[in-house]
């Protein structure tokens, strides 16, 4: 199972480089997921780190549940169109391609999520902004998500 976690600070250096930090990359099983990864420009124009065979896994099992035919192409043309295969250098550090990382509108202050099966590269700023406008949102959840644990703990007892 893949479980990334945490957030990590970053600059982007002078040659579109970041290094992955490496507290996320040990979360990864190289035998199972893959050395390398995909540079994906996800959902609301987030650039997102794949484990390679993660998202060949994913993207070849997400057949769009649709029956227009034109919807099938336009979703497999974006997925393949918008993902690049990339490796990180011995230093474990990440060549950004310019396209992918002008479309995400990164800058040279990132930090990295780890988002359950994918990592997320974020302008800190904007990550700042998120999480303010979010933290309300996600109390309420985990004390619910307590509770629902806490109930169940007190029923099998």
């Amino acid at each position: 199972m893949l479980l990334l976690t945490g957030e990590y600070q970053h600059v982007i250096d002078d040659k579109s480089r970041v290094l992955i930090s490496n507290r996320l990359r040990s979360q990864i099983d190289a035998d199972e997921h893959g050395s390398n990864f995909y540079l994906v420009l996800g959902a609301n124009g987030i650039l997102c780190l794949y484990p390679e065979r993660y998202f060949e896994q994913m993207v070849l099992s997400l057949a769009p549940q649709t029956t227009a035919p034109d919807e099938a192409v336009a979703f497999e043309r974006m997925s393949f169109a918008l993902a690049s295969k990339v490796e990180l250098d011995r230093q474990g550090r990440l060549l950004l391609n310019e396209t992918l990382r002008k479309r995400a509108g990164l800058k040279e202050q990132i930090t990295l999520v780890g988002v359950r099966d994918h990592i997320e590269l974020w302008n800190s700023q904007d990550w700042d902004q998120y999480l303010c406008d979010h933290m309300p949102q996600y109390q309420k959840q985990m004390m619910q998500a307590r509770q629902l644990v806490l109930q169940k703990q007190n029923k099998e007892l």
